[in-house]
């Protein structure tokens, strides 16, 4: 019975983020922002890793202030490298969550450092999260991640780690 409940209370919290996400996309970004801080409240600064991650990785699309939202993405990212240095908290399930959430982690990172004005540091997690997508589906989310990646690639001039400008091709093809 208590493996059970042990089970429950992580997909309570992940369940409970995924409303405030929702609320979020129907456009209460102050609503959600204030759900939000209200979660990180109870989960606290040492909770468990893959909440923290989550939360704050969502989090930071709430904030008005860059510097702020870049706060919250490294909050993000340090939640998921504590789940992948293979700690108890995160167990082998939160390790994969946050591998993949590499990608998209990294993406937000380099939009906020191109918003902050500091492009070399744009440039360094830009090439983190092109790196990182190679492991992604390719679905619908893993093509958004990837088109994501091009479209700041292009914004920042430096096209991608090939000269692609972006594009991707087939699984470790180019396009011509």
């Amino acid at each position: 019975m208590a493996k059970g409940q042990e089970q429950a209370a992580p997909d309570a919290v992940l369940t409970r983020i995924g409303q405030v996400v929702m609320l979020h996309h129907a456009g209460d970004r102050e609503e959600a922002r204030r759900r939000f801080l209200g979660l990180w409240a109870e989960i606290g600064e040492h909770g468990d890793p893959l909440h923290r991650c989550t939360l704050a990785h969502y989090l930071a699309d709430t904030q008005d202030d860059p510097g702020d939202e870049l706060a919250w993405d490294l909050r993000a990212l340090s939640a998921a490298e504590e789940l992948t240095q293979d700690r108890p908290a995160g167990g082998r399930e939160g390790a994969l969550a946050a591998r993949a959430l590499y990608p998209s982690l990294h993406l937000n990172l380099a939009a906020d450092y191109e918003r902050l004005g500091h492009r070399e540091a744009a440039r360094v997690h830009l090439r983190r999260a092109r790196s990182a997508a190679e492991y992604l589906a390719h679905d619908r989310y893993g093509e958004g991640v990837r088109e994501a990646i091009g479209r700041l690639e292009s914004r920042l001039g430096g096209g991608g780690p090939d000269g692609s400008g972006g594009r991707w091709g087939p699984p470790r093809q180019q396009r011509p």
